[in-house]
């Protein structure tokens, strides 16, 4: 039997508590997307229960933005279903009730926020796009871990890093 406490296992007590084992909070099955007569994804599956963690990776060009903008809700599928919370997604874009309960971060945060934005106004875009109040931007903030001296710092003026946590579209 091969030793299974060496530095690649996780102990247990940092894995993520998942109140129903069994409950799929996001499904896609069978997603087929094209852009003209390229099909980009052909059939593509996936399941997630509450609490896991989903990192995409292939080489360029293989479809991982297109599925990730798929079960973010930002693109319909030519083909397929999507559902969370076991209800199936009927409307896409901002037309998507369960828009708001899927957060995605950007490796680029840089190419996902408009640079004439404050942190703070970076934060609060969501927010807007929810009609949902818009003071609720500042305890998000500190909850992301950004101090008051960032918020109104622009793109170009932090890190990657500082910047990739209000480019998260989870809030």
């Amino acid at each position: 039997m091969p030793d299974t406490s060496g530095p690649d296992t996780v102990p247990e007590a940092t894995v993520p508590a998942v109140a129903e084992p069994d409950a799929t909070s996001l499904e896609a099955r069978g997603i087929t997307v094209s852009f003209g007569r390229h099909r980009v994804l052909d059939g593509a599956s996936l399941s997630l229960r509450r609490g896991e963690v989903l990192g995409l990776a292939g080489p360029s060009g293989c479809g991982k933005s297109t599925l990730a903008r798929v079960l973010a809700l930002l693109l319909k599928p030519a083909a397929g279903t999507v559902t969370v919370d076991g209800r199936a997604v009927t409307g896409w874009r901002h037309r998507a009730p369960q828009r708001t309960a899927i957060g995605l971060i950007f490796q680029q945060p840089r190419l996902a926020v408009d640079p004439r934005f404050t942190l703070l106004d970076v934060i609060a875009e969501p927010l807007r796009a929810a009609r949902r109040p818009l003071d609720r931007a500042h305890e998000l903030a500190e909850e992301l871990g950004l101090t008051p001296e960032l918020f109104g710092r622009r793109p170009h003026e932090v890190s990657d890093g500082q910047l990739q946590r209000p480019a998260w579209r989870g809030h």
